[in-house]
């Protein structure tokens, strides 16, 4: 006797097969959200929710799950902190995280359990680099990027001598490196790096240094509270009008309100700018203030809208069946993504090939003045995929 099925049966079966009967998608926040960094993991989450809010609150037909830890900035406890994210909450995705020290743990945690993780902000290049894995991506930067642009922008201005000066961790020698680089490339040459310990802001004993030397221009890597400090610091030690002091755009990034008049003028190159004024941008940044009115629409809330286009694009291609692991991945590693920031690609090692700008600090924004580099790659130094 042949069997049919109900309409509750059916309709069950339809279900699955459009792919949209799995169980929700569960993202899994490792950011910080204490410490010198909290206000940087706040915008990243704000910005993947916004996106996701945008979409009707799903991702590829798939409802989202959140799962948040807050890592301290603390890499002692990235192991920690990544496992309970990915072995008792069992997250599918994971999304962390700004300090590079605890990215390392984070990616090593991803690769040993197979994890895709989606970085919205720690540029340590090794990540993208040697440590590169086809499960691992960015949707911000590598730390060689930003420095390599003010690296082309310092030497094109003419200066010929200049120190660099950041925390001695991870992040703040590959963006000094990549100034070093490119500003010795262009005929330039650093006659001193400068460094004090994480997140460690005595910074007097150097900004007298600076000025015993004398260079043309000082380039400096730091975020979050220290680059508040190093800013007004800076300007209080008299050097501002002295020594053109050039940044990666973490300098005046979210910190421009605290950083007040010390900020003004300072040049800085970033992928993201103020007053791109592209329809694009315009529309997110709208949207943004609206949901989120007590923080900017900065770099790092795009980081985190990124993040979470890059995984729609990837659950598209799966229909939302986060077990298709490989097609997802691979979805993500081709697609173009359309961020405020101007449209990226992927390179082959997960890292966005994008247009990097130069910015000049007015009022409370971090104002356009035009691309310094377009379309720059890292180049993945050690990456063998």
């Amino acid at each position: 006797m042949k069997k049919t099925l109900t309409r509750t049966a059916l309709a069950t079966v339809l279900a699955f097969s459009a792919g949209s009967a799995f169980a929700a998608v569960k993202v899994g926040f490792m950011l910080p959200y204490s410490g010198t960094y909290a206000k940087l993991g706040e915008a990243i989450e704000n910005g993947f929710k916004l996106y996701v809010q945008e979409q009707g609150g799903k991702l590829a037909g798939q409802e989202i799950e959140y799962y948040k830890v807050d890592d301290e900035s603390n890499p002692s406890k990235g192991p920690e902190n990544a496992n309970r994210l990915i072995k008792r909450d069992g997250v599918d995705i994971l999304v962390g995280t700004v300090h590079s020290g605890v990215a390392m743990a984070l990616a090593k945690a991803a690769n040993d359990s197979d994890t895709t993780l989606i970085i919205p902000n720690a540029g340590a290049d090794a990540i993208t680099g040697p440590l590169c894995s086809k499960n691992v991506f960015r949707s911000s930067f590598s730390n060689w990027q930003p420095g390599y642009a003010m690296g082309v922008v310092a030497a094109d201005e003419g200066f010929k001598t200049a120190v660099t000066i950041s925390w001695n961790y991870a992040a703040g020698k590959e963006s000094t490196d990549g100034f070093k680089e490119s500003f010795e490339k262009g005929g330039g040459k650093v006659v001193k790096h400068l460094t004090l310990p994480f997140p460690n802001v005595e910074f007097q004993p150097l900004l007298t240094e600076i000025a015993s030397i004398k260079p043309d221009a000082v380039y400096t890597f730091f975020a979050g509270g220290g680059a508040v400090k190093f800013v007004q610091d800076y300007a209080a030690a008299g050097l501002k009008d002295s020594i053109p002091l050039l940044g990666a755009g973490f300098l005046t990034d979210g910190t421009l309100e605290a950083q007040g008049e010390s900020a003004q003028g300072l040049q800085t190159t970033l992928h993201y700018a103020d007053g791109l004024d592209t329809p694009r941008d315009n529309q997110f940044r709208e949207d943004y203030i609206k949901n989120f009115p007590q923080l900017p629409p900065d770099v790092y809330a795009v980081q985190g809208y990124d993040a979470a286009q890059m995984l729609d694009a990837g659950l598209k291609a799966v229909n939302g069946d986060v077990s298709k692991k490989d097609e997802m991945r691979t979805a993500i590693r081709s697609a173009k993504i359309d961020s405020p920031r101007g449209e990226f690609t992927l390179s082959k090692a997960g890292n966005p090939v994008q247009d990097m700008y130069l910015r000049k600090v007015e009022g409370d924004k971090n104002q356009f003045v035009k691309i310094a580099v377009e379309k720059l790659a890292d180049p993945a130094r050690g990456c063998k995929l």
